[in-house]
């Protein structure tokens, strides 16, 4: 809010200034607007239709959105992995981003700590001892009479009155200055309010580097699992086709088949084979991303492995309504910091472009000896008020005050923007979680059938009843949609863990109480 001070017309006071100084204090205005807590989003859903994750059976693989169910602290731990819980607290531990965070949360309280310094006065002192010549040609400006009586003065010549020795002597000046400047019309109050603005958002970032981190080394582990079954289930098809061809083969040497027949073999087996190097390639790099996760060099072993069994698919999923939502992202939460911030620095601008105000003094004594500083004659003391008000800057202060202005505008702007990308977000991953039960039913389906069709044409093949034409296409079929199955089952885990990082992680549910708490920084 515009305060009153902004308003006051100063000609019509005819009070001494000190007067309208005391009552401006005691009044604790504040020029600029006061930050308000925007409006939450009103809408009730993710998408115009119901988004529903269902699979054709009920049964382990069933997911269930759950309105207002809460998320604990531990997020990852409903994948029920101990080694992916120990890798995440490394990660919490050991990761650099972690550190740089923390760091960044201190520099911005240390920030805070110091502007709030301004509300006080400042006491310096001073101490000058000087030995001085004084050139005769001055007339023997000299301090004179001391406070014990003795003079410092020049000399007469003897060489005449119009010549006049150079003094030589020695002074000490001691003292304490103070100097205040009253917080009159707030600037330094709406900085100090900016500053604490950017010390929550740095608050906000750090909870934003654990959840990133934590969704990270989850999405890596899934990753790992899926890519060491897609690397079994390949190499398990190059071993099956070089049977295959071994066999085939030995047919052709007894005349059962022709070249043709060994010749597509051996290009499928080729094929098949060249495969394993990228896959093989995406595992070492995902190993890699897991290790830098949680600091580690690439030479590092970890102990933890991950298999596409052993990490449990939670049924019963979370979701937030849209008005919660923006109190649970980090994101959302450090956009609204910045826009607090921004709004501040407006009072700070417009405040800077009003009279300022100074009290300053000083206290001590001067003297020839040090000994005789504070006795008679030594002692001095200086008060004084100035008042400076700018009257022409070039329209210097004029045009940052609009620039703060324009910047709680982008700041606000860009607020709405987290908010629109925040509820995307968590939409993007509910329609995904429906494609992926969707898309996994489909392919275990699939499966069965092509490993219905493989043991049937391959019974038949050894009776001499089906070609192996038909038996290599029943074989690429099934290892195909094989892969596909555990593509599916992947991506199920990845957007599931994608859901809970969308919805903010659960940090109000951390014994520390989140990023308000001071522990947070430790």
């Amino acid at each position: 809010m515009t305060h009153c001070l902004s308003n006051m017309r100063v000609g019509a006071c005819r009070c001494a200034w000190p007067h309208l100084l005391l009552v401006v204090l005691l009044s604790g205005c504040a020029v600029g607007p006061d930050f308000k807590t925007p409006e939450p989003p009103k809408a009730t859903s993710y998408s115009p239709e119901p988004i529903v994750i269902e699979t054709g059976e009920r049964g382990p693989s069933s997911q269930v959105l759950v309105a207002g169910r809460d998320i604990p602290a531990e997020w990852w731990a409903v994948f029920q992995s101990p080694g992916l819980d120990a890798l995440i607290k490394r990660a919490f531990v050991a990761n650099p981003s972690v550190a740089s965070a923390k760091a960044a949360l201190k520099q911005a309280q240390e920030l805070v700590y110091a502007q709030q310094g301004a509300f006080f006065p400042t006491a310096q002192l001073s101490y000058t001892p000087t030995r001085q010549k004084l050139a005769g040609n001055l007339g023997g400006n000299a301090p004179g009479i001391q406070g014990n009586g003795s003079i410092i003065a020049a000399p007469q010549n003897p060489r005449g009155p119009n010549y006049t020795e150079p003094v030589i002597y020695n002074f000490h000046t001691a003292q304490l200055s103070i100097d205040y400047v009253p917080d009159v019309f707030g600037g330094n109050r709406r900085q100090v309010e900016s500053l604490e603005a950017q010390q929550e958002m740095q608050r906000w970032q750090l909870e934003a580097t654990y959840l990133t981190l934590a969704g990270n080394v989850v999405s890596a582990a899934i990753a790992e699992a899926s890519l060491r079954e897609q690397i079994r289930a390949t190499q398990a098809a190059v071993k099956a086709n070089s049977e295959a061809l071994d066999i085939l083969r030995h047919q052709e040497r007894v005349g059962y088949v022709m070249d043709l027949d060994v010749a597509a073999q051996i290009a499928a087996l080729e094929q098949e084979k060249a495969t394993l190097p990228p896959l093989q390639k995406l595992f070492e790099e995902t190993r890699d991303q897991l290790r830098a996760l949680v600091g580690a060099l690439p030479n590092e072993e970890l102990p933890e492995t991950f298999e596409l069994a052993a990490l449990t698919l939670p049924r019963d999923l979370p979701l937030s309504l849209p008005a919660r939502l923006v109190e649970q992202r980090p994101d959302v939460k450090a956009a609204e910091a910045q826009f607090h911030s921004a709004t501040a620095s407006i009072g700070v601008a417009k405040a800077a472009r009003l009279p300022q105000f100074d009290i300053n003094g000083a206290i001590g004594g001067e003297a020839a000896t040090f000994s005789r500083m504070f006795a008679a004659g030594g002692p001095f003391w200086n008060l004084a008020a100035p008042m400076t008000q700018t009257l022409f800057d070039g329209n210097m202060l004029l045009h940052k005050q609009r620039a703060a202005e324009d910047a709680m505008v982008e700041a606000a702007a860009q607020y709405r923007l987290t908010v629109v990308e925040a509820c995307q977000n968590v939409a993007d991953t509910l329609h995904a979680l429906s494609s992926d039960a969707a898309e996994l039913d489909a392919t275990s389906r699939a499966e069965a059938a092509a490993k219905t069709s493989l043991d049937v044409v391959t019974a038949q093949n050894r009776v001499g009843y089906a070609n192996y034409l038909l038996l290599l296409n029943a074989e690429t079929t099934y290892q195909t949609v094989a892969l596909n199955r555990i593509q599916a089952e992947a991506s199920r885990l990845a957007d599931t863990a994608a859901l809970f990082q969308a919805l903010g992680g659960g940090w109000w549910n951390r014994p520390d109480g989140g990023p308000d708490s001071e522990a947070a920084t430790d």
